[in-house]
């Protein structure tokens, strides 16, 4: 008897390690097998409960099994601040502070990899200190119009760049045990009407254009969830969309991750549950629709799911997909107990946001060399224009922030010039004085009762007499801004900003421009004004990175993820159709008339007007020479490969970066097919006088279109050409090979 007690009393101290532990908790078993072993320990009930949200960002976990709530934070350029349990109001906590990081623009601007995977992991780690299971973000959908409100959200026009930065950027971000969430499966191209537009496109540019970036995050970047979009495709909302969701998502890409609703994007229980969405959010507690006491019950897959299921009209075949979906992002996150614990406003951080804004920042245009300032020659440098001082990270939709500091444009001049030259500045334009947004304040009081003239006359006077100009203006995060649910009016500068330019260009030829945006915007005064630098939202190091570039102590190196028409009639949306930024509150079709013919690709094709700011451009504080590209073979079988090489050397005086870039062109197709698409890029360091060789692979995928006959990806035998560049307008170099 005595050893019996014994036994028991040892067995009670052992740890739970040395104890049965049961499958779904054995971490050292494959995730599969955990998934298989918990799902026949959850009731039907507790089953529904995660499939639907419980709060505004959270929804159940399973207590009785220990498997740990949900909770959702909307990204992509910092973690939102949090809000009460059912309202979009402020929770009030103190501690809810984070780094702002530039906006998604500015990181395709970077065109580096590396930069990407910087950005990934240190915003998952401030995710993860704050206890996030999923950051919504980032975003891939393409740059369809530039009037479209998101595209500062999103990674540009083109979907090899865009495929290629996501992925480090998930990467980034799920080491940390936090699921990116990719957004917004698809088709979401502009923002108003975003909930009632049904778009017509042929599968041509569904597969070669829109969904690229999407299916690199799945299969490359092994993204833990997929976030739905609020348009329709074919008819059903994109948030249960049998072909999107069901045939190509799971189907086509395998993918085993879940699909989130976007807030208030489901829309109906029977497609909900059948065509590929897992986990509902938002509906009737978004402010878009009536509201209920017991909201979360009435969720489409809540109460009306579990009714069907109990009346025998639907069975559990869907339901335990979607758990067993629900159980691997548990698995992958919050069950995880090897996961690091995060950082949350790190100097780190602080220095990841600066040098990525610092490498993203675009030099459009320097005539005669006017930057970088010299500030030995200086002694009076003029600032202008609301931008300079106007917080950018409060506003813009579901990516406003609640920073723990924002270094404005004229801050980071004045602080990085200090006593060495005087900064003066004046308001030049008066936009959008508000500085609120879901609670959160700027603190700044930008009212000021001026007439235009007046502040015009107050910006020519500061300036007449400046060794340098600089005006800060473009666009803000206001309503028909750069903002979600809206879209801009027109393609030209808002608040009369064009007639403060041509005023300053009148008064003193060394004028800097700066334009901060997320969007292209027009430009008639581009032949008055010397340097012009596209600066985006930088988030909280946004006057750090921007005067580094201007004093030269970063060389600017970023390249335009997008083009720059000159008017809007530039644009394939808008020559061809069909866009509009008329609201409906009934669907209405839109049709991609332009196809595959986006961005430059239609500025190569219609060839009627050159862009003003080509795809790909930006320049730099040195020169570099291209050397003559040459192939390591002129011809190329279906399952071979030819590589390109072209030396490319600095020839300036300073250090700098250049992106090289690589161009395909079929000489001859069966279907149409743009003049050339971009399928390479490299970027390379060189100090003054140094040579590098750099080498690109082609394969077939990289000759390959999408016939929708076949349904199938295509390389057609035939003439090909290699094509280097240093944008989409700046061809370097041509190799021409044959495909067998």
């Amino acid at each position: 008897m005595k050893k019996i007690l014994v036994s028991l009393a040892f067995a009670a101290v052992l740890p739970l390690s040395a104890q049965q532990k049961p499958v779904y908790l054995d971490e050292s078993k494959p995730i599969e097998e955990r998934v298989e072993d918990a799902l026949p320990r959850l009731t039907l009930k507790e089953k529904i409960a995660l499939v639907h949200a419980q709060s505004k960002f959270s929804s159940a976990g399973v207590p009785r099994l220990g498997i740990p709530e949900f909770w959702m934070t909307d990204g992509p350029h910092g973690v939102r601040p949090e809000v009460l349990w059912d309202e979009w109001d402020q929770a009030g906590w103190t501690n809810d502070s984070c780094v702002a990081f530039p906006a998604l623009t500015c990181l395709a601007a970077t065109w580096n990899p590396e930069m990407s995977l910087l950005y990934g992991q240190s915003i998952g780690e401030e995710a993860r200190y704050r206890n996030k299971t999923v950051l919504l973000g980032p975003g891939v959908n393409i740059y369809r119009t530039p009037l479209n409100g998101r595209n500062f959200e999103y990674m540009g026009e083109d979907p090899y760049l865009s495929a290629h930065m996501v992925v480090p950027y998930i990467q980034g971000v799920q080491q940390n045990g936090v699921a990116a969430c990719v957004k917004h499966f698809a088709l979401n191209n502009h923002e108003v009407n975003r909930h009632t537009t049904n778009v017509i496109v042929d599968d041509r540019a569904l597969y070669e254009i829109y969904l690229p970036a999407f299916k690199a995050a799945v299969q490359e970047g092994k993204a833990w969830a997929i976030m739905g979009s609020y348009n329709l495709y074919k008819g059903q909302h994109c948030c249960h969309n049998q072909y999107l969701l069901n045939d190509i998502l799971k189907g086509e890409w395998g993918f085993d991750g879940v699909v989130i609703s976007d807030w208030g994007g489901a829309h109906d229980t029977d497609q909900a549950i059948t065509n590929g969405l897992d986990m509902e959010f938002g509906s009737w507690t978004n402010g878009l629709s009536n509201g209920a006491s017991n909201a979360y019950d009435n969720y489409y897959l809540a109460m009306p799911y579990l009714q069907r299921i109990q009346e025998g009209k639907v069975g559990t075949k869907e339901l335990d997909d979607k758990v067993r979906r629900i159980l691997r992002l548990a698995f992958r996150t919050t069950m995880n107990t090897s996961r690091p614990w995060g950082a949350i406003l790190s100097p780190e951080h602080y220095e990841a946001a600066r040098r990525i804004g610092e490498e993203g920042i675009v030099l459009l245009q320097n005539e005669g060399g006017l930057l970088p300032i010299n500030l030995d020659k200086a002694k009076k440098i003029a600032v202008i224009g609301e931008n300079a001082i106007k917080m950018m990270t409060v506003g813009g939709g579901s990516s406003s922030l609640k920073v723990q500091r924002e270094i404005s444009p004229l801050d980071g001049i004045r602080q990085r010039v200090g006593n060495q030259v005087e900064v003066v500045y004046a308001r030049g334009y008066v936009g959008d004085a508000s500085g609120e947004y879901n609670g959160v304040v700027t603190g700044q009081n930008l009212k000021d009762d001026r007439t235009p003239d007046e502040l015009i006359a107050e910006a020519v006077k500061v300036a007449t007499d400046a060794d340098y100009v600089i005006f800060i203006g473009g666009l803000n995060k206001s309503a028909n801004q750069d903002c979600e649910d809206t879209d801009r009016a027109g393609l030209g500068l808002p608040y009369g900003q064009d007639d403060v330019i041509q005023a300053l260009a009148k008064v003193n030829r060394n004028l800097i421009v700066v334009n901060i945006s997320g969007n292209a915007v027009a430009m008639p005064w581009v032949k008055e004004v010397p340097a012009i630098v596209q600066d985006w939202y930088l988030g909280s190091e946004a006057g750090s990175a921007l005067a580094a570039v201007l004093v030269g102590d970063v060389n600017p190196s970023g390249k335009l993820p997008f083009t720059f028409p000159v008017k809007l009639e530039d644009n394939a949306a808008y020559a061809l159709g069909e866009y509009t930024g008329v609201r409906s509150d009934t669907v209405i079709n839109i049709k991609y008339n332009e196809s595959i013919f986006v961005g430059y690709r239609w500025a190569d094709k219609q060839k009627k007007s050159k862009p003003l700011f080509a795809f790909g451009h930006g320049l730099s504080y040195t020169t570099f020479e291209y050397g003559k590209p040459v192939a390591d073979a002129k011809t190329m079988s279906p399952d071979g490969k030819l590589t390109v090489k072209v030396t490319v050397k600095n020839t300036g005086s300073r250090e700098g970066q250049e992106v090289v870039q690589l161009y395909i062109a079929d000489k001859k197709s069966s279907l149409p097919r743009p003049l050339k698409e971009l399928k390479g890029f490299k970027k390379i360091k060189l100090t003054p006088g140094e040579s590098k060789e750099v080498s690109f692979v082609i394969d077939k995928e990289a000759l390959s279109f999408f016939d929708d006959t076949k349904h199938a990806w295509i390389a057609e035998p035939g003439k090909f050409e290699a094509i280097i560049a240093a944008s989409a307008a700046d061809v370097k170099g041509v190799v021409p090979f044959e495909l067998k």
